[in-house]
C-alpha cells in the first residue's frame, strides 16, 4: 500500500499539511477514535509505503518513519457550539501572523479560489480564547475533515496568528463527514501547555449545532 501527497495539499512549502496527512493515514485504522503521530514532515510528490506493524499503521519514506496511526480515545469535550453568524464575525478578526513557510497552506493559506480550504479562524467575541470560522466543504471526504480541524488549533495556541508551531500529534473522532456544500463551523481552543508542547482542542459543527468531528492536538514549538 502507498500514499502520495500531491503538492496541492502542502502545509509548509515543502511538506504535506499535517491534518490532511493524518487523515489519509487514519483511513487505514478501523476505530472510532484514531491517534496519528507525525515523526517528520510528510514529503510531497513521492510514494510513501503504508505498513501494519503490531496493531500500528506506519507510514514510511524508505526506512524513515514519517507517521504512525493507531486506535485511541479523544479525551476532551468540545466547547459549546458557535453559531454560523458568530463564526463569520470571528473570521473578520482573523490575525494572519503567518510564518512565510505556511503562507500557501492548504487549510489556512492564500490560495486561488477552490484550491484550498480557506479556513481562517478568529477569536469569538466575548468567548476568547475560543476561535472559529465558517467552512463549506467542496467535497465530502474524511481527510478533508481532518485537515479542516488541523490549522485552527495552531491559531488557538498562537500568541499572534498562527506562528511557527508544528503539529506533532492529532487524536480525532469523525462522527459524520459533511456533504459538499453543507455550511459548517470550525472551532478551536487552547487546552494546556507543557514546555515546548502546546495542547489544543478543535471541533467541527453542522449549522444546526450537530457535532461532526472532535480532536485533541499536540503542537510543538520549534527550538530557537
Amino acid at each position: 500500500m502507498e500514499i502520495t501527497f500531491e503538492r496541492r495539499f502542502r502545509g509548509p512549502l515543502t511538506s504535506a499539511n499535517g491534518g490532511y496527512a493524518c487523515g489519509r493515514l487514519a483511513a487505514y485504522v478501523e476505530a472510532a477514535d484514531i491517534e496519528v503521530t507525525l515523526r517528520q514532515p510528510p514529503p510531497l510528490e513521492r510514494p510513501l509505503v503504508v505498513r501494519r506493524d503490531d496493531g500500528v499503521v506506519v507510514l514510511l519514506d524508505g526506512d524513515a518513519v514519517v507517521a504512525e496511526a493507531c486506535p485511541a480515545t479523544v479525551t476532551l469535550e468540545p466547547v459549546p457550539e458557535v453559531s454560523l453568524d458568530e463564526a463569520e464575525a470571528a473570521r473578520e478578526r482573523h490575525v494572519r501572523g503567518w510564518s512565510p513557510e505556511f503562507g500557501e497552506c492548504f487549510v489556512c493559506g492564500d490560495r486561488s479560489s477552490g484550491d484550498g480550504l480557506g479556513i481562517r479562524v478568529g477569536s469569538v467575541l466575548g468567548r476568547e480564547p475560543v476561535h472559529a470560522a465558517p467552512w463549506t466543504p467542496s467535497e465530502s471526504a474524511p481527510e478533508m475533515v481532518w485537515a479542516a480541524i488541523d490549522c485552527p488549533g495552531a491559531y488557538a495556541v498562537g500568541a499572534e496568528g498562527r506562528g511557527e508551531v508544528i503539529l506533532g500529534r492529532m487524536t480525532a473522532r469523525i462522527l459524520r463527514v459533511p456533504e459538499a456544500g453543507e455550511p459548517c463551523v470550525v472551532t478551536a481552543w487552547p487546552v494546556a501547555e507543557d514546555g515546548r508542547k502546546l495542547f489544543a482542542g478543535t471541533a467541527l459543527f453542522a449549522e444546526d449545532g450537530e457535532l461532526l468531528a472532535l480532536a485533541r492536538q499536540v503542537w510543538i514549538t520549534p527550538r530557537l
